[in-house]
C-alpha cells in the first residue's frame, strides 16, 4: 500500500498572527458525491469559499475524487489533474458510505491497490483542512480548535453507520465538528435566508427537492418565523447527476458504435468528466450536445438524452409524492406551500425543472446557487445570529430482533419510528430523544440485533429495505460477565433472571446510542447504532 501526500498551494493572505488564532470561525461543509463545498460565516452574511485548480483558477469547490500516483494518493484537483494523465481515480465515494455495512475498514480499490474506505475519507479531508486554512479567509486559522463551529451534513436517509463514519473521518482530519445536520434540512435554512418572503402566515410549508452528485433527498419543513420543523423527509441513495452521466456515456458510446470494452481506464474516465461537463451545460434552449471520443466528435440530440433519463427524474417525483400526500389538502396546487425548492448540483439538469413545474406549478423555485445550498445552510446552522432554530426527524426507522424460546425463534420490536424527532438550536448538541423500556431477563445471553428499515409492515415486521446496523449482547447472567465473546455461548432460558433496563438516546446528528443495564446492580454495556460496539 503506498503512502498517502497531502499537498497545499500558497493563497494570498487577509491575515494571521494571533487574530486568526484567537477568533472564532463558523463553515458549513457539505461533503458532496462529486464536489464539495464550504461556506463561511461573516457577519450575518454566508460566502462560498474558493479553491484553486492546478493552474491557478478558482472555483467555488473542491472534488471529491482520489487518484492514485506514483508519489501516493492526491486528493482534490490534484486527482482531476492526475487522472488527466491516465492515474486510476475513485469516483462517487460518498455512494460507498451509503451502504448500511460500511466500516471505516471496508475495501476499496483504486488501480492495483486496495484500501480503507475511512483512511481514503480522511485523506480527502486533510486535504480539504489544509486547503482551508491556507485560504485567504481563513489564513492562520487551526479548524481543530474547539472554539470553532462547523457544521457537516449526511442525507436525511443515511443509515447510522455512514454518520459515524463520517464524524469520526472529520475528526481524524483535525476538524473539530459541532453539528451533523441532514442536507435537506439545511437547505430549508438557505431557501428562509434568500426567500423568506414567499413564507407567510396562509403559506408556512417548504418542500425540498435535494438532486446531488450521488443521492436524492426531499424534506417537507414547516416554517414559523426562524423556527424550522421538518414534517417528514425521504431519499434515495443511488439516484443522482452521475447516473445522468452514466447514461449519457452510453449514449455516446452507442451512437459512436463503440464497446465500452475496448475503452482504456483513462478514456473511461476522460468520456465521464466530459460527459458531466456537457450536462452542466445544457439550457432549455439546447438542442444537441458534443462530446469527443477517440479524436472524434460525436454529436447527440438532447431529446435522446431527455428520452433516457426520463425514468430517473421519475423516481425522484414518486419519492416526492408521499409528502405531497402529508399537506393538509393533499392535492398538487399546494395551497399551503411557499414554494418547492430545487437544491444540489443536478436540480440544474433542465428536465428536472421543467417536469416539476408541470407537475407543481409555478411555485418551483430553484436555488441561486443550487450546488452550495447545503454548504450556506450549514453555515447559517452555526450562525448565532441567524436566530434559526431546527426541530428534525430521524427519517429512518429503528427496531430490533429480540431471541425468543431458549433461541429457537425470534421477535421483533420497532425501537424508533422515522418521525422520531431530533432538535438543533444552533448552539446544542444535546440528546433530544430518548426511549426506555424495561423488563424482567428470561435468557442468560440477551442478544439483540438491530436493523433500520422503513418501518413495520402490516404484520409487525421490518418494511422497506431491512439493513442490519449491529449486535448488542448482555451477559444477564452474571456468571457470563468476564466471557470476552458471548457469540459463542447457547442461549438459555433461565426463567426469572435480573430487571432490564434498555435505553436509547438519539442525538441531534441522528446517531443512536443504546445502553442495555442490570438495575439489581448498574452493570451496563452499550454501543452506538452503526459503530463499533462499546
Amino acid at each position: 500500500m503506498s503512502t498517502e501526500r497531502t499537498a497545499s498551494r500558497g493563497h494570498r493572505s487577509r491575515g494571521g498572527g494571533s487574530d486568526a488564532a484567537e477568533r472564532t470561525v463558523g463553515l458549513g461543509i457539505d461533503l458532496g458525491t462529486t464536489r464539495t463545498v464550504v461556506s463561511l460565516v461573516d457577519r450575518g452574511n454566508y460566502p462560498v469559499l474558493g479553491f484553486a485548480d492546478t493552474r491557478g483558477d478558482r472555483h467555488e469547490f473542491l472534488p471529491s475524487l482520489t487518484a492514485l500516483t506514483e508519489d501516493g494518493l492526491v486528493h482534490g484537483f490534484e486527482a482531476q489533474e492526475a487522472a488527466r494523465s491516465g492515474a486510476p481515480v475513485l469516483r462517487s465515494l460518498k455512494r460507498v458510505l451509503a451502504s448500511p455495512a460500511v466500516s471505516w475498514s471496508t475495501p476499496v480499490r483504486i488501480g492495483h491497490e486496495e484500501h480503507e474506505v475511512g483512511q481514503i475519507l480522511t485523506g480527502f479531508l486533510r486535504h480539504l483542512r489544509a486547503e482551508l486554512e491556507t485560504a485567504p479567509d481563513l489564513t492562520g486559522t487551526d479548524l481543530s480548535a474547539p472554539q470553532h463551529q462547523i457544521a457537516v451534513a449526511v442525507p436525511a436517509h443515511a443509515y447510522g453507520a455512514q454518520r459515524m463514519l463520517t464524524l469520526d473521518a472529520f475528526a481524524a482530519a483535525g476538524f473539530h465538528v459541532a453539528h451533523m445536520l441532514h442536507e435537506p434540512s439545511a437547505a430549508g435554512f438557505e431557501y428562509t435566508h434568500r426567500q423568506g418572503a414567499t413564507v407567510t402566515s396562509r403559506r408556512t410549508r417548504v418542500l425540498v427537492y435535494d438532486l446531488g452528485g450521488g443521492t436524492f433527498d426531499t424534506s417537507l419543513v414547516d416554517v414559523a418565523g426562524a423556527d424550522h420543523e421538518v414534517l417528514a423527509s425521504r431519499g434515495l441513495p443511488d439516484l443522482g447527476g452521475d447516473d445522468i452521466d452514466l447514461v449519457l456515456s452510453q449514449l455516446v458510446l452507442e451512437r459512436a458504435g463503440v464497446a465500452e470494452r475496448e475503452l482504456t481506464l483513462a478514456e473511461r474516465d476522460d468520456l465521464l468528466d466530459q460527459c458531466q461537463q456537457a450536462k452542466e451545460s445544457l439550457s432549455p434552449q439546447t438542442r444537441r450536445l458534443v462530446v469527443e471520443l477517440h479524436g472524434e466528435p460525436v454529436v447527440l440530440p438532447v431529446a435522446d438524452l431527455y428520452e433516457a433519463t426520463l425514468p430517473l427524474v421519475q423516481r425522484s417525483l414518486e419519492v416526492l409524492t408521499p409528502l405531497v400526500g402529508r399537506l393538509e389538502d393533499g392535492a398538487p396546487a399546494l395551497t399551503d406551500v411557499a414554494g418547492l425548492y430545487l437544491v444540489g448540483g443536478a436540480s440544474s439538469y433542465p428536465q428536472v425543472p421543467r417536469l416539476l413545474r408541470e407537475a407543481f406549478g409555478r411555485r418551483v423555485h430553484r436555488a441561486a446557487q443550487p450546488g452550495a445550498s447545503t454548504a450556506i445552510g450549514l453555515a447559517i446552522a452555526v450562525d448565532p445570529s441567524s436566530g434559526m432554530t431546527l426541530t428534525d426527524r430521524l427519517s429512518r426507522a429503528l427496531g430490533v430482533f429480540r431471541e425468543a424460546d431458549d433461541g429457537s425463534a425470534v421477535t421483533f420490536d420497532l425501537v424508533l419510528s422515522p418521525d422520531a424527532v431530533l432538535s438543533h438550536d444552533g448552539s446544542t448538541q444535546a440528546h433530544t430523544a430518548v426511549v426506555e423500556r424495561e423488563y424482567r431477563a428470561v435468557h442468560n445471553v440477551a442478544r439483540l440485533r438491530y436493523v433500520e428499515c422503513a418501518g413495520t409492515d402490516e404484520n409487525g415486521g421490518p418494511a422497506g429495505r431491512v439493513s442490519p446496523c449491529g449486535e448488542l449482547l448482555f451477559p444477564a447472567e452474571r456468571g457470563l460477565r468476564e466471557v470476552e465473546d458471548l457469540s459463542g455461548v447457547p442461549v438459555v432460558r433461565t426463567g426469572q433472571g435480573p430487571l432490564l433496563r434498555e435505553r436509547y438516546e438519539v442525538g441531534a446528528d441522528g446517531v443512536v446510542r443504546v445502553t442495555l443495564t442490570d438495575l439489581t446492580d448498574g452493570y451496563s454495556r452499550s454501543r452506538l447504532i452503526g459503530g463499533d460496539a462499546s
